[in-house]
């Protein structure tokens, strides 16, 4: 692959989105690894399957956005790949096709690793929920009906980049459920949603002028602004009550050293004034929510 393609490539993979799917394997390694079931080859092929999921998603994404035709010319967020003609729509289709293996290769033996002692029926459940992950991927923006131009992305980012990522991964660690792992990974299913939220007002009139029906579209700027705070401040009252509940170190609220990065980012994207403004905001809370993870985890163990 010639130097400037890859460029092209690496640009279309969105690879600072990386921090926020990552949280998830991040969290829950961590609360496995408090509970005594950390496994190393389990947290390397999640890394390795959130990494080829997360960049399946961004992939579709782009291609699907240019199907549409929800990707303009004065688009305000980061350059698009296919909409540009920076590659053919035949070239993203066969990527996209190449993640979808590398997803499921990954995960499979992800899921054949981490559940050779349980039953079947529990094998089967996961991998009806890792395809589950690719089809959620794909469908965002691609296909007749796309449920992100349906209003149901904030949902979906809460089940697959929140609950479902962060017990997942606790339980392919550990074989077993722990009812407590909920209230962290709904946090983390909080911060994402907030991440697509931002990124939902960053492009709130193209989206209204190609159709596309986010929250932000739906319910209108004022909505969307406290919808933003709302998620961040619930996702910061369940910690601090989780932790106060389940105190036994001062260390557990190492997270608190993340909270300014929240408090920035809230009243930034509150009070910005220019979508384009919104470009670093969403990086900064993906960025936070990772640190919050690797914080909170690390709380744990110390």
């Amino acid at each position: 692959m010639k130097t400037d393609k890859l460029k092209i490539w690496l640009k279309a993979f969105r690879l600072r989105t990386l921090p926020l799917a990552l949280a998830n394997a991040v969290m829950g390694s961590f609360l496995a690894l408090f509970n005594g079931g950390f496994r190393w080859i389990i947290f390397i092929l999640t890394i390795l399957t959130i990494t080829f999921l997360q960049i399946l998603s961004n992939l579709a994404n782009d291609y699907g956005d240019a199907v549409s035709g929800a990707d303009k010319p004065d688009r305000v967020g980061p350059t698009r790949v296919t909409a540009t003609g920076m590659v053919t729509k035949r070239e993203m289709k066969k990527m996209i096709t190449n993640f979808i293996l590398l997803s499921v290769i990954s995960g499979s033996l992800l899921i054949l690793i981490g559940l050779r002692h349980v039953a079947l029926s529990k094998i089967l459940i996961y991998f009806g929920l890792g395809l589950a992950a690719i089809i959620a991927a794909i469908k965002y923006t691609v296909g007749k009906n796309p449920y992100g131009y349906k209003g149901f992305g904030d949902i979906f980012v809460f089940i697959f980049f929140g609950l479902i990522g962060v017990i997942g991964t606790y339980y392919l660690h550990t074989n077993w459920f722990d009812k407590m792992v909920i209230v962290p990974a709904a946090v983390i299913g909080l911060m994402s949603t907030a991440v697509l939220n931002i990124n939902n007002l960053r492009d709130i009139h193209s989206d209204t002028e190609s159709g596309k029906k986010t929250l932000p579209v739906q319910f209108g700027f004022e909505f969307t602004r406290r919808y933003h705070l709302l998620l961040i401040g619930s996702a910061w009252l369940l910690t601090i009550s989780y932790t106060v509940i389940h105190f036994f170190s001062l260390w557990q609220f190492l997270f608190l050293i993340t909270l300014p990065l929240f408090i920035l980012n809230g009243k930034k994207v509150y009070y910005h004034k220019d979508s384009s403004e919104l470009n670093n905001e969403l990086r900064n809370l993906a960025l936070a929510t990772f640190f919050f993870a690797l914080t909170f985890g690390l709380g744990l163990i110390l």
